[in-house]
């Protein structure tokens, strides 16, 4: 009878633990993206300025001077480095491309702020992955997001707010908007705005712990809203909007508008100042 050697595992572990590594290391660490987005903030002469919203603090960016006007659209930070991979939360969800940080420096019109998610760029001792994976549309991140909202409100003393969203950040929005009174405008770009149909179409786990803006569409009826998608994206697909404009009433004011040739990232950057004067 033949004894069986052991299996030696030792080559295969170090060798996957070789690629995680690798692939961490590719990623900018944490205060290279953060001097990278004070760099571009600088360069349209844009501020950084850390708010207090309990129970975190949030960074925001907007100009050194500001023009008096009713109206301020603040663009809601996306999800950021949230994971490495399909199964690996990352420990520092501030953001690489700074997508939506370029949205709002192209803003054609108005006064401008951006407004960055729980735990991205500012780390407290509250920041523990479950804020950037299965809870990041918490009932506390929107009440933290909404504190956020009023300081720049005050600050810009503005009547009303226009919020534009990109992915999560999307989600972030349309959760705020729904018990407030002074939204005029909710823009979603590749929002994600149905949580559950997400994680069924991505084949994820449910998102416990967080709200879902699908389930709050009734509330929204009467904000004028506007969500773009593209139609080659993978990340947020279009299908989740429709989702949730099939959830709206019929009396929404609610437009949908897609882009055939971009996807999650392209090419909203390049074509944001024409793309927003043509919807507005």
């Amino acid at each position: 009878m033949k004894t069986l050697k052991p299996l030696n595992y030792a080559p295969i572990l170090v060798a996957g633990l070789m690629l995680l590594v690798s692939a961490c290391s590719a990623i900018p660490s944490v205060e290279k993206r953060r001097l990278s987005a004070k760099i571009l903030a600088e360069e349209k002469a844009w501020q950084g300025v850390v708010i207090p919203a309990k129970p975190f603090l949030l960074q925001a960016f907007y100009p050194k001077v500001i023009i008096p006007s009713t109206t301020l659209t603040v663009y809601i930070e996306g999800d950021g480095l949230a994971w490495l991979n399909r199964t690996t939360p990352s420990m520092n969800p501030t953001p690489r491309s700074f997508l939506t940080l370029r949205l709002a420096l192209q803003q054609p019109v108005g006064n401008v702020a951006y407004l960055a998610r729980p735990c991205q760029f500012i780390t407290t001792s509250i920041c523990e992955p479950h804020y950037w994976t299965s809870r990041r549309f918490s009932q506390e991140v929107i009440d933290a997001t909404n504190h956020a909202l009023d300081f720049l409100q005050a600050t810009f003393n503005a009547q009303q707010l226009q919020l534009v969203g990109y992915s999560g950040g999307g989600a972030v929005a349309a959760l705020v908007a729904v018990n407030r009174d002074d939204v005029a405008l909710l823009l979603t770009v590749a929002g994600n705005l149905d949580t559950e149909a997400w994680t069924t179409l991505q084949g994820i786990s449910p998102l416990k712990g967080s709200l879902n803006p699908a389930d709050k569409t009734n509330q929204l009826q009467a904000i004028k809203q506007i969500h773009f998608s593209g139609q080659m994206d993978k990340v947020v697909p279009v299908a989740i909007a429709q989702s949730f404009a099939k959830k709206s009433l019929l009396s929404s004011d609610l437009t949908l508008r897609t882009f055939e040739s971009y996807n999650h990232s392209c090419c909203w950057v390049d074509n944001w100042v024409d793309i927003w004067n043509d919807s507005l």
